[in-house]
């Protein structure tokens, strides 16, 4: 703990009662482990540089020296009552038989667990099962690992370590951490309970939610490709993919792991790869239904703007569909916009007031937001009443350059019964191209009721 605002947090921890132990991180001084036990936690986890690169050129101390401030101070943290973990720093570059003399000296003096860090993430799986094996043979207390990703296996030395005889791993939400990070919390539990058939008390329906929580509280955007957690994780645009998931689902998907044990949803995605048959069962999800020949346009429509590098959205795919079909009509719409106007500045709370015709009926709402896009959303969705929906993703880029560019805003919502549409629109506008966005998106989500 750093600072008083970090000994402020952990204190706010230690008192709210929760179902867990808090851990404090402290170097082997007195100093630092008193500052954990003054803040209550439960466990102290002291550490100290045990490589030569780390204790040469950082801490400055001989082998022994190490040795003498590890037994100390771990009996210092025994002493004062609280549970200890010890970890030899960068031990994956350690000598081995230094380090397990180290991890037999720290047991002997009554530490509790201690924790075999591959600080630079330099450790390959095989060599980590082997360490592991190692010290196990040698130590009897539970065995811990934290795993850095540098080279991208800190998940599989994670899972390697606990083949070979660790009962704990370290791992991180959204694998955030030190450079590259550390073993994904996400991508370890699942490795565990999917492929080892290990249990970990962890409620695996909250990972993607909980996921989507850090990511907003940090403000660190998990790319659409990450394991489990991602936008893509559970997408199939590929033809072959698609309809082979849509007749079986572990004909592409891993089947020991599905989109519901995480909280995730499955997605057929509309790109140039789609297949005939999920965009025909789209189509019908939103009751639509058109002939062969129909559908071949729609293909051909589809195939054409996946050329152009984009994805197709539900709202365009409908659009598509109705354009050739025949059927657009705005008294089909469940919304219709009719006025949007916005007030912001320095001096006021930015307000929106939106008028638009719900069902047949004219509703008239205005809202405040912590901006005027946010403000105008807001509206929109108060008008709605009986009718709930969520946001779920909202992203916008410039078009064209300038002060004047065009911006397209892309906007995700789901409904009450976990349906998600996702819908784009164009404007020069931002404040207008949101809110027509989500517009489209809520009457798609309407016609599916």
């Amino acid at each position: 703990m750093s600072s008083e605002g970090e000994k402020a947090s952990v204190r706010k921890i230690v008192d709210a009662g929760l179902n867990l132990k808090v851990c404090g991180l402290a170097r082997v001084i007195k100093s630092d482990i008193d500052t954990c036990l003054d803040c209550g936690v439960d466990m102290v986890h002291t550490f100290v540089s045990t490589s030569d690169v780390q204790r040469i050129s950082t801490i400055k101390k001989s082998r022994d020296e190490v040795y003498s401030m590890a037994i100390d101070a771990v009996e210092y943290i025994k002493d004062h009552g609280a549970k200890c973990m010890f970890s030899a720093m960068d031990a994956t570059r350690t000598d081995t038989d230094y380090l397990i003399n180290i991890y037999k000296g720290v047991e002997s003096a009554h530490c509790d667990i201690i924790n075999v860090p591959d600080t630079v993430g330099v450790i390959v799986p095989s060599a980590m099962y082997k360490l592991i094996g190692e010290i196990a043979k040698n130590v009897k207390i539970p065995i811990d690992v934290h795993c850095h990703n540098d080279f991208g296996l800190a998940v599989a030395n994670s899972l390697a370590a606990v083949e070979a005889g660790a009962s704990q791993v370290q791992v991180t939400i959204n694998g955030l951490g030190e450079r590259a990070g550390n073993a994904d919390l996400a991508e370890t539990v699942m490795g565990l309970h999917a492929l080892y058939g290990a249990k970990t008390n962890i409620n695996t329906k909250y990972i993607v939610e909980t996921s989507h929580l850090v990511e907003r509280l940090t403000e660190v955007r998990m790319p659409p490709t990450m394991p489990i957690v991602g936008d893509n994780a559970f997408a199939h645009e590929s033809g072959i993919h698609t309809h082979g998931v849509l007749v079986r689902s572990d004909t592409f998907e891993p089947g020991v792991m599905t989109p519901e044990m995480v909280g995730h949803k499955r997605r057929i995605v509309l790109g140039k790869h789609a297949g005939k048959h999920a965009v025909k069962q789209s189509l019908e999800f939103a009751g639509l239904h058109p002939d062969d020949e129909q559908l071949n346009e729609i293909m051909k429509r589809i195939k054409d703007i996946g050329d152009k590098g984009k994805r197709v959205t539900d709202a365009d795919l409908y659009s598509i569909a109705e354009s050739i079909m025949g059927n657009i009509s705005k008294s089909e719409q469940a919304i219709v916009l009719k006025e949007v106007s916005v007030m912001t500045g320095n001096i006021i709370t930015p307000t929106a007031t939106v008028k638009a015709i719900v069902n047949g009926q004219e509703r008239l709402g205005a809202h405040i937001g912590v901006g005027p896009v946010d403000a105008a959303l807001n509206t929109v969705t108060s008008i709605l009443g009986e009718y709930k929906f969520k946001l779920r993703d909202f992203r916008i880029e410039a078009i064209s350059g300038g002060s004047d560019a065009l911006a397209e805003v892309l906007i995700g919502v789901e409904d009450e019964k976990g349906r998600i549409v996702s819908a784009r629109a164009t404007n020069e506008d931002i404040v207008m191209a949101s809110v027509e966005a989500l517009v489209a998106a809520i009457n798609q989500l309407m016609r599916k009721r």
